[in-house]
Parts: structure tokens; sequence; C-alpha cells
């Protein structure tokens, strides 16, 4: 199953050597490795080299080391959890610029949307009008709900990315909009304007997708991410400047794309 490790990379061959393995599917999940006896055999190296390259494993997610009786070291599932961690990490550092991180959002939201208008089932759209319901509510009684107007702007986006039956999608938008709320909380007001703003998007975005046009969904999607990125790009401009927030120049933002 192995080979001899090279002498000069034995560490990270190993490492290599066994993830290639777990991932073209030579070995499975819940099957135990040999023991560490064996392994140190195939690879001819040292019995502490064969434990760092396990603690690696270990660390990505592909392997958990059991003790005791028939403990082992045994392949796990790929989880795209451990994909999309190192990605909540940077979001919730805030060592992402605004900019850069809608660039991203605006052409992955604008995919799932447009993915999601083509494989969107009545059962997904039932769900997006039920949470769209709810954002009405809450943008109704303006501020005083404003975090659930949030949690609810979420779940929608969730239940877009849901639609489009594309796990990897999900994973990473979930990873996002886990993440985002430390941006709002430093760059979003959502006053009641916004608030307003916000619904009206998602109604014309799930009326998109509803009627399956995808080039509308996809366009419609990336421009609610433009729109409130330019507010919080002002937003962010004029507390270094240390003045208020002047709408006109934020609207003229959000529409020099759209």
């Amino acid at each position: 199953m192995f080979q001899a490790a090279k002498p000069t990379k034995v560490f990270q061959e190993v490492v290599a050597q066994i993830e290639e393995a777990i991932l073209a599917g030579r070995l499975e999940t819940g099957q135990i490795l040999p023991s560490e006896r064996e392994l140190k055999e195939m690879f001819r190296i040292s019995r502490g080299t064969l434990r760092e390259a396990l603690r690696v494993l270990e660390q990505k997610g592909l392997i958990e080391i059991r003790l005791g009786v028939g403990g082992g070291s045994v392949v796990r599932a790929v989880d795209t959890g451990r994909v999309t961690e190192s990605l909540g990490l940077l979001i919730r550092s805030q060592k992402v610029s605004l900019q850069h991180l809608a660039e991203f959002r605006e052409g992955l939201e604008g995919n799932i949307a447009a993915q999601a208008a083509k494989r969107r089932t009545a059962g997904d759209i039932c769900k997006m009008r039920e949470l769209l319901e709810v954002a009405r509510s809450c943008a109704a009684a303006g501020r005083q709900r404003r975090e659930e107007l949030l949690e609810t702007d979420k779940q929608i986006h969730l239940a877009v990315a849901a639609a489009t039956q594309n796990p990897i999608y999900q994973s990473i938008l979930a990873s996002i909009h886990d993440n985002i709320h430390r941006y709002y909380e430093r760059f979003l007001s959502m006053e009641d304007r916004e608030l307003r703003e916000n619904v009206e998007d998602l109604c014309g975005l799930i009326d998109a997708i509803e009627e399956r046009d995808a080039d509308a969904a996809g366009r419609l999607s990336r421009r609610h991410v433009h729109r409130f990125n330019a507010y919080m790009q002002e937003r962010a401009r004029q507390a270094e400047a240390g003045t208020d927030m002047h709408s006109p120049s934020i609207d003229q933002a959000a529409g020099e794309r759209f």
C-alpha cells in the first residue's frame, strides 16, 4: 500500500502518501490503519517521525487516533466543516478587507442564486417564502428587531444555497454568514431605510428564483451584496474622518455598477 519514504522529506511524504490513499478510496472511512510497527516497516521510518505524521493527519481531520484495546488510527469521513473552518477564522479575525470580502461574496452568491433558480423545488420556495414573511415583520418593527432580521436574512441566504443541491456552496456560504456579523457590528447601521431595502432585495431575489430566471437571480444577488458593502465602505470611511454617514453618497456608490 505504501512505499519507503524519501529521506529528504520523510515526515511530509508519510502524510502525503496516507492522505492520498484516503482521498483515492484505497483506505475507506472506518478502516483502521496498519499498526505502528507495520507502518514503520512500510515507510522505513522512526517511531517519532511516524507519530508526528499521524498527528498532522489527525489535525487535518483525516484520521482519529483511538487509545486502548481495539484502538488505532481510524480513517474519518472527509468533513467539509474542516475545509471552511479556516475561512471562518479568517473572516472573524477581520484580516480580510471589506472590498475583498464583497468581491468574493458577489461572485459566490451570484452563482449560488443562479444555480438555485435552475434547481429549486417547490419545498425550497415554500421555505424561502416563510422566512421572507418573518423578515417583513422584523423590518416593519424597525431597529428593535434588527438582530432577528439579520438572523432571518442569514437563514434565507442559506435556504438559497440549499436549493443549489451543492454541498460545497452550502458549506462555504454557511461559514461566511456564521462569521460576518463582526463586520456588520462595526460597519452596518441598519436603520429603518436599510432594513426595508434589505427585505425588498430579498423579495426580488426569491421572485426570480421561483420564476427560474437564473440571470435575474444572479444579478439581483450580486446587486444586494454590492449595495450593502457600499453602505459599510462609506460608514468605514466616514468613521475614519469622524463624520456621520451621508445616505446620498452611499446610494450613489451602490448604484455605480448596476
